[in-house]
């Protein structure tokens, strides 16, 4: 899951319940705290400019996900660096890009670009109702929230009617294999209907890091819930020219079991 290091001590990682407070708390610290490892580590994959839904490397510009964006309103929901949101401007679109960390923005900001960056949780987007056209968000925010119909009821508010939201999380199943990206990763050791979310904790039993678990029949029936239609589900194959390993992302790994899920909706 996470490669958090305290400077005095390592955390403790446990299953256990983290509401979303806690879970908010401990993503904002665990992004300030990390965005220079993360953004040092996999920024030349990320690129500067870059639309990318996951360590597969499946790219946007190939994928079409969002449809046609030139002239499109188009937030990017956990933007990171923005390097998404840059590839949309250079597309003809309006992107905001949105992230709950200080620390991330302010890469966005040493990168450089004009895209606008605001600093907020997507539990409450500081936007008004029907303000984009498009919302995307490449493995931020969803997996880290506890309550995920509160942040798609948010998404559905500041989108236009006919709207499109489009998300990639950790494929589900992964949650029933170990996080490594070797012949160990590759044996089922726990329950991958346990919703028990992952938690990080340092020494006073404080969350660092808090990833939450759904599985894909619990993620349609989110969507639903946060009022939208589901019009595709991709699960990106690993392609022949990616030999990298990201935490437990691998070749290895990827040409036996999927290890990112994208769920492609539109405003019901």
């Amino acid at each position: 899951m996470s490669q958090y290091f305290d400077e005095h001590s390592e955390p403790e990682a446990t299953r256990r319940d983290a509401g979303d407070a806690e879970s908010t708390r401990a993503s904002r610290g665990w992004w300030d705290r990390n965005a220079d490892e993360y953004q040092n580590e996999h920024g030349a994959f990320l690129g500067d400019d870059r639309f990318v839904w996951g360590p597969e490397g499946l790219d946007e510009a190939e994928a079409r996900l969002l449809g046609e964006v030139k002239g499109l309103d188009v937030l990017e929901i956990g933007a990171g660096a923005a390097q998404c949101s840059r590839w949309l401007a250079a597309q003809g679109a309006r992107p905001v890009a949105l992230d709950l960390s200080h620390r991330q923005l302010q890469h966005a900001l040493r990168i450089g670009g004009d895209v606008p960056l605001v600093e907020a949780d997507a539990g409450a987007l500081p936007f008004r109702t029907a303000s984009f056209d498009v919302v995307c968000s490449a493995y931020g925010a969803v997996p880290f929230v506890a309550d995920p119909v509160a942040v798609f009821r948010e998404v559905r508010r500041v989108l236009r009617p006919g709207g499109r939201w489009v998300f990639s999380v950790t494929h589900p199943i992964r949650w029933a294999f170990p996080d490594e990206p070797g012949p160990e990763g590759l044996s089922v050791a726990a329950s991958y209907f346990d919703r028990t979310p992952y938690v990080e904790q340092d020494e006073q039993g404080e969350a660092v890091y808090v990833e939450h678990h759904r599985t894909i029949g619990d993620r349609v029936r989110d969507v639903v819930a946060g009022g939208f239609r589901l019009v595709d589900l991709v699960e990106p194959e690993w392609p022949a020219w990616n030999s990298q390993e990201w935490g437990g992302w691998s070749p290895l790994r990827g040409n036996l079991i999927p290890g990112t899920a994208i769920f492609v909706c539109e405003r019901a």
